[in-house]
């Protein structure tokens, strides 16, 4: 099994080797060069599945990481980012090729072709993936081609943009349909009897339908707490219609992690990026990160960061001066990169699910326990992390009034989020959404900040090329600058 992941991984990291040489080559949204008419569902699936892994952690993940202080850049892209700086020249190939040429198409066909043979689990999984590389396209961008994309180059190379908030709430008379419909299209199919059924293709789960549907209700949870400010009725209408049913990811066995091969050319793209690639000298662990974790006494920071001369070697975020040695800073371990780059990337996790019902419990008066919840986000996550029983509780009894919630509902929900930040090593992308959402966790600003007013990110722009090829992208002053709040982000 392992020669074949390893084989079918080598697409994905194509588009790693595309990224490393700085190539930007122009690509329509809805044309991919490597798209044959007719590919067995059983290729199609893995595929899928490490490139929205490989899209989460990969050149996108180095930005959001930057600039929500876990990781800090010493050169090229990530010392840019550090100082709040982002333009329509950056993710060009994450874009074109990771998104919608890479993870996107491969989902549109093989939803076509699972249809087409009575592959119900197969399509089921792959519109439960599609939701979430959907959903992280639009938290980056905002406003993005979705009902029109993906149509291919005879019906529309120019796609117009579906808002943000009809991508997440759907719009019926302009016929888009919303993420959480195509959540539940997923799991309807899972439901079904499938003629073509996944077992080692699914790289994922090894084809327990089971998993995937708790898979799939928790990607609900956090789509439903993701527009808990925008939409308060209607996040807690579907939070508590998904609590209630009980099927949502509930052990660390069951999280949705991609796993990646472990030789060259087939390895975890952080692996790559930090540890053999061009650019492995542009970045390394965060001061303020280091200092966040040391500050609570936390047994994750050695699991989660490399200590090469017997001490963290970081730098503060924004730091001119010169970066210590490649071999002497602090980088990835081996909980993010594997022990040779197998990684996994985590892109839904039972600590994650704890954390937004916990959430959920506090900001919208759902019932249950939230301190119950929120205890056992920090456990699932620090036994995720390899932290043994015995030191997860020597750790509780010895930080009470961290492992506690007290205070105000916003007191609450700042603990909860701030460990929820903690859990989330090495997802940037989902630390930054819920930064965004939530203001927390309370992050100082970065020296030396530039980009626009010298403000954290909210949002990417739109790349240049996309601006000059497709009319219906915002055009000179009215294209969205990183100071921008997409539609969600309100607080």
């Amino acid at each position: 099994m392992k020669i074949k992941k390893n084989k079918i991984l080598l697409l994905s990291v194509f588009g790693l080797a595309i990224s490393l040489v700085g190539c930007n080559k122009f690509l329509d949204v809805n044309v991919t060069p490597n798209n044959p008419l007719k590919v067995p569902v059983s290729t199609l699936l893995p595929t899928g599945l490490a490139g929205t892994a490989f899209a989460n952690s990969n050149e996108l993940n180095r930005f959001a990481s930057t600039i929500m202080s876990v990781t800090a850049g010493t050169a090229n892209s990530p010392s840019s980012y550090d100082r709040y700086v982002v333009t329509g020249d950056d993710f060009g190939n994450q874009w074109n090729s990771e998104l919608y040429g890479g993870a996107l198409i491969n989902y549109k066909k093989l939803i076509e072709s699972a249809e087409a043979t009575g592959a119900t689990s197969y399509s089921g999984i792959a519109k439960i993936m599609m939701a979430l590389t959907f959903a992280m396209t639009t938290d980056i961008w905002g406003d993005i081609p979705y009902s029109e994309a993906l149509l291919g180059d005879q019906k529309n190379t120019t796609p117009k943009l579906s808002t943000q908030k009809d991508i997440y709430l759907g719009n019926k008379e302009a016929a888009v349909q919303s993420l959480f419909d195509l959540v539940r299209s997923g799991l309807a199919d899972l439901e079904k009897e499938s003629l073509i059924k996944p077992a080692a293709d699914d790289i994922v789960y090894g084809g327990n339908i089971e998993n995937w549907k708790r898979a799939g209700n928790s990607l609900l949870l956090k789509l439903a707490m993701q527009i808990s400010e925008i939409e308060p009725a209607q996040s807690k209408a579907i939070l508590q219609e998904i609590i209630t049913k009980n099927q949502f990811i509930q052990s660390n066995d069951a999280n949705l992690a991609v796993r990646f091969g472990g030789q060259v050319g087939s390895q975890a793209p952080i692996w790559t990026l930090t540890h053999n690639s061009l650019f492995q000298n542009d970045l390394l662990i965060s001061t303020r990160f280091v200092n966040l974790l040391s500050g609570k006494n936390d047994p994750r920071l050695e699991k989660f960061v490399t200590k090469p001369t017997g001490v963290y070697v970081t730098i503060d975020n924004g730091f001119a001066g010169t970066a210590p040695p490649f071999n002497n800073r602090s980088k990835y371990n081996i909980y993010v990169t594997g022990q040779a780059g197998e990684g996994p990337t985590r892109l839904l996790t039972y600590a994650q699910t704890s954390f937004i019902i916990a959430e959920a419990i506090v900001r919208h008066g759902i019932a249950g326990d939230a301190q119950a919840l929120y205890q056992q986000g920090i456990r699932a996550s620090m036994s995720d992390a390899g932290i043994s029983e015995l030191l997860i509780n020597d750790y509780f009894s010895k930080n009470a009034a961290e492992v506690s919630l007290t205070g105000t509902n916003e007191q609450k929900i700042e603990k909860i989020i701030t460990q929820k930040y903690i859990s989330l090593f090495s997802n940037g992308l989902e630390q930054w959404n819920d930064w965004r959402r939530t203001g927390f966790p309370v992050l100082a600003d970065h020296q030396n900040a530039a980009g626009i007013d010298g403000t954290r990110p909210v949002r990417a722009v739109y790349l240049f090329s996309e601006q000059q090829r497709n009319p219906n992208f915002p055009q000179g002053n009215d294209v969205p600058q990183s100071n921008v709040r997409v539609w969600w982000d309100v607080k």
